[in-house]
C-alpha cells in the first residue's frame, strides 16, 4: 500500500495501491447557501483563486450556483457527459500522465481541528472525464526516495465532485486531501523528513501550478443509477466523505436531465470534532431543502458520548439506527463505506452483534449483500 507519510501518521490522506479499488482521499470543501468556508463567505475573505480575472469569474459562478441551489437546481454542461454507457478507465497512466492545473486550494477545517484538510480544485480541461465515485492518481514532483532516478509513485485520491466539477462545466475535478504529517513518538515533535509527499505537495500548491494526474480509476464506488428512487446509506470517516459529496451534489444540487433522484440518501460522517466537519454547510443545506430525501448523522468522537459513556464513533451511530438500517438493506438499499481502513472492524463487529440480536447470521447476510451488489467498500 502506498503511503503519504511514514511511521505514525496523523490521519494521512487516503492512500491505496495503484490499480486497486481503494483510493487515496484528501480534503473537502464546505458549502452552503452562501458557501462559507468555516465562516468565510465567498464575497468576504477572498478564496485563493480570486486573484486573476478568470479566477474571479470561477469564484463568482461557484458561489452564485451554490446560493441558487437553495431555490432551484444548477444547470450543468456539457450534458453529453451523460451519454457514455460505461465510465472512462485509465485514460492516463503513470508513464504518460496528464498535466492539469491547480485552480484553488482551500482549507476546509476550523482552528480546533486536529490536522489540516484542504479542498483542491484541478482544471483538467475536460480531457480526463470521470464519474462520481471514481478516483484520480496524482504524481508529486521529484524523484522516488526509494528508487533514485525514478519519479514518485502515484497516490490515489477519491474525487469529491460530480463529473461536472465545482464550476458545473465538466472541466474541473475536486479532491479532499488531508495533509499527512509525522510526529516522533518520543519527542512529540513533527519530523518534516517523514511528511506525506503527495498530500503536502497538494496542500501547498498555488493556483496555476501544474499537477500530473492519472486515471480515472475504480468502479466499486460508482453510484448505481438504474433506480432513481433507491436508498443509499453512506458511511464515512474524515476525507472518506469525498465520493459522497459527488453523489449528493448530483442528487440535490445539479439539474441533470437524465437523473432525477427521488429516493433516500443517508449520510453518516465520523470526525473528531465540530471544527473537523467537512462540507457540513453543504450537507445541512440539502437537509433543509430535501428533508424527505436526505438524512445526515454526525459522530464527533471528541465531543459526543455513546450510550456506554465512551467516545462516539461512526459505528455507534450505526448501532443507534440499526433497526432502520437493516430494514432498508432488506429492502434493497445500497450501503457504502469510505475512509480509514481502521473503521471497518468496529463497524463489522457492530453489524454482526445487531444481526445476532435479530436472530440473523451476519455472515450469510453480508454474503447476500455482496451478491446483490448492495455492499460497497473503499478504505485505505
Amino acid at each position: 500500500m502506498a503511503s503519504a507519510a511514514l511511521g505514525t501518521q496523523v490521519a494521512a490522506a487516503a492512500l491505496a495501491p495503484v490499480g486497486s479499488d481503494g483510493f487515496l482521499k484528501g480534503p473537502s470543501l464546505k458549502g452552503n447557501n452562501s458557501l462559507n468556508f468555516r465562516s468565510k463567505p465567498c464575497v468576504g475573505k477572498s478564496l485563493s483563486w480570486e486573484k486573476t480575472q478568470q479566477s474571479r469569474h470561477l469564484n463568482k459562478v461557484f458561489c452564485m450556483s451554490v446560493q441558487q441551489a437553495s431555490k432551484s437546481k444548477v444547470a450543468v454542461k456539457p450534458v453529453e457527459l451523460e451519454n457514455a454507457k460505461e465510465p472512462s478507465l485509465n485514460l492516463y497512466k503513470p508513464k504518460e500522465p496528464y498535466t492539469a492545473t491547480i485552480v484553488s486550494v482551500e482549507r476546509l477545517v476550523g482552528p480546533k481541528a486536529p490536522g489540516e484538510t484542504c479542498h483542491i480544485v484541478i482544471d483538467h480541461g475536460g480531457n480526463v472525464p470521470y464519474w462520481e465515485g471514481q478516483s484520480y492518481g496524482v504524481i508529486p514532483p521529484g524523484e522516488n526516495p526509494k528508487k533514485p532516478g525514478s519519479p514518485n509513485t502515484v497516490r490515489l485520491y477519491s474525487i469529491a465532485s460530480t463529473r461536472y466539477g465545482d464550476s458545473f462545466d465538466g472541466k474541473t475535478a475536486s479532491l479532499c486531501v488531508r495533509r499527512a504529517v509525522y510526529y516522533d513518538p518520543e519527542t512529540g515533535k513533527e519530523d518534516p523528513s517523514k511528511k506525506g509527499i503527495c498530500s503536502n505537495f497538494l496542500c501547498d500548491s498555488k493556483p496555476g501550478d501544474k499537477v500530473q494526474i492519472t486515471g480515472p480509476s475504480g468502479k466499486i464506488m460508482l453510484l448505481p443509477e438504474d433506480d432513481p428512487n433507491a436508498t443509499h446509506i453512506m458511511i464515512a470517516t474524515g476525507t472518506g466523505v469525498a465520493p459522497y459529496r459527488g453523489y449528493l451534489r448530483r442528487m440535490f444540487m445539479e439539474d441533470v436531465p437524465t437523473y432525477k433522484f427521488g429516493g433516500l440518501a443517508w449520510l453518516f460522517l465520523g470526525v473528531a470534532n465540530s471544527d473537523s466537519l467537512l462540507y457540513d454547510e453543504e450537507f445541512t443545506n440539502y437537509l433543509q431543502q430535501y428533508p424527505d430525501n436526505f438524512r445526515y448523522d454526525k459522530a464527533l468522537s471528541r465531543e459526543q458520548k455513546n450510550k456506554n459513556g465512551g467516545k462516539m464513533y461512526v459505528q455507534d451511530k450505526i448501532e443507534e439506527y440499526s433497526d432502520e438500517i437493516f430494514k432498508l438493506l432488506d429492502g434493497g438499499a445500497h450501503i457504502y463505506f469510505c475512509g480509514l481502513k481502521g473503521m471497518m472492524p468496529g463497524i463489522q463487529d457492530t453489524l454482526k452483534r445487531v444481526a445476532e440480536q435479530r436472530g440473523e447470521s451476519w455472515d450469510q447476510k453480508l454474503s447476500q449483500l455482496k451478491k446483490n451488489k448492495q455492499w460497497h467498500v473503499e478504505v485505505y
